[in-house]
């Protein structure tokens, strides 16, 4: 989750963009002094040059920001297949409990390599989303209950 405020990200926004402005008038007021001490250079192709690097550079900090915003195709843990816990066997090796409709794989996850080592006849319950509905660990039951008491009072 990340908690964010409206005034508090205009107010960070806006000191940026000012300071790009005022960059890019000293630029474009400094480029023309520039160009002519350079044989060939013109100082409008210069200028072009650098508000198409600036043009592009929006467009990659806008669409990383709509990745951001709207998921980018990240899987989640809802829906047909989630992951119940997972165990750390080696350094880069685990042991993975995921859930897939109605049954639970114990798969191996090495580097490279993902290997199903068990399909579980009965699943297993009371593990890392079952204990508490799906919805987090200890933790996050204990906040829920909280959360719900002081929506009571």
């Amino acid at each position: 989750m990340r908690w964010r405020s409206s005034s508090r990200v205009t107010s960070f926004r806006r000191p940026r963009l000012a300071a790009l402005a005022v960059g890019v008038n000293l630029l474009a007021f400094s480029l023309p002094a520039m160009a002519e001490s350079v044989p060939g250079v013109e100082a409008e192709a210069i200028v072009r040059v650098i508000v198409a690097l600036l043009v592009v550079l929006a467009v990659i900090v806008g669409l990383s920001w709509l990745l951001r915003r709207f998921g980018g195709g990240a899987a989640g843990g809802s829906g047909a297949m989630r992951v119940l816990g997972s165990l750390p066997v080696g350094q880069r090796e685990r042991v993975v409990l995921v859930q897939v409709g109605e049954t639970q794989l114990l798969l191996g996850v090495a580097p490279g390599r993902v290997q199903t080592l068990h399909v579980l006849e009965t699943p297993v319950t009371g593990v890392g989303g079952e204990a508490d509905g799906g919805q987090g660990g200890p933790f996050a039951a204990r906040l829920r209950r909280l959360m719900q008491q002081s929506d009571q009072q």
